[in-house]
């Protein structure tokens, strides 16, 4: 059923911050053109008319007094969780305000679009929508076998019937003939939830397809859960180590 969604929606954006990383430590605090990693983001994410709310969780005093130093919102949650979307979980518990959806936004995608934001907020004007998240048209075979790429495979609703590290479908002809014979999807990193839907993932134990591709959307799909992928013409950059960043510039710097 689809309902008014500018008169009733009432959407949550969440962004979750750890200063620990294996590969970047303190990425969130790292400068870019003359302000944070994280406050791009933030402030990004304040652009889109679809978000109520946009408050930084992150388990770090660093990153808490930065945040509130620019003037942003913040709350501090724990350091035990395993995903972002765990912390996403208890961020909107400590926030004790009813929302319809929550939008986790990836705190490391300092170029993130407003309006990928909002395509995302409006599936939830459907209320059969559980979980949302975007793709995008791969057009490089630098892009299809890069294992850091999640693609995505969807079935006749635009649901995600499977996301991995490897290319789906595998075809029976040379690798570089594969992307003029099928259109493959890279999955774009952001997620929402209608916010009953976050409670329940938010207890779900750690699945055996999870574990396998390291990814914690096949923990939803195993347990039944639909995951509704809308198409976006625009990628995301996410920056996961240092030579990330040079990408970003060059996309600033076009601006």
């Amino acid at each position: 059923m689809m309902r008014n969604f500018a008169a009733m929606m009432k959407i949550l954006g969440i962004i979750p911050a750890r200063y620990d990383s294996t590969r970047f430590p303190g990425k969130p605090l790292i400068d870019i053109q003359g302000k944070s990693m994280i406050q791009r983001v933030y402030e990004r994410a304040k652009e889109s008319e679809q978000l109520s709310r946009v408050v930084v969780a992150t388990d770090d005093a660093r990153i808490f007094e930065h945040v509130q130093w620019f003037g942003g919102e913040v709350i501090m949650t724990s350091k035990d969780h395993q995903s972002g979307t765990d912390r996403c979980v208890e961020a909107f518990h400590l926030m004790d305000e009813e929302f319809d959806a929550v939008i986790n936004i990836q705190g490391d995608e300092p170029v993130i679009k407003p309006c990928q934001l909002n395509l995302l907020a409006f599936c939830f004007n459907d209320d059969d929508c559980e979980i949302a998240t975007l793709a995008v048209k791969i057009k490089t075979n630098d892009i299809l076998f890069d294992a850091s790429k999640i693609k995505v495979v969807l079935d006749n609703n635009h649901h995600g019937i499977y996301f991995s590290r490897h290319p789906i479908p595998y075809q029976q002809r040379p690798a570089e003939e594969w992307l003029a014979n099928h259109e493959y999807l890279k999955h774009v990193g952001i997620y929402g939830f209608r916010t009953d839907i976050l409670k329940e993932v938010g207890r779900l134990p750690q699945s055996t397809l999870e574990k396998a591709e390291s990814l914690e959307q096949l923990r939803w799909l195993e347990n039944g859960y639909k995951i509704q992928v809308k198409l976006t013409e625009f990628d995301s950059i996410s920056v996961d180590i240092p030579k990330d960043l040079d990408r970003v510039l060059e996309i600033l710097n076009e601006v």
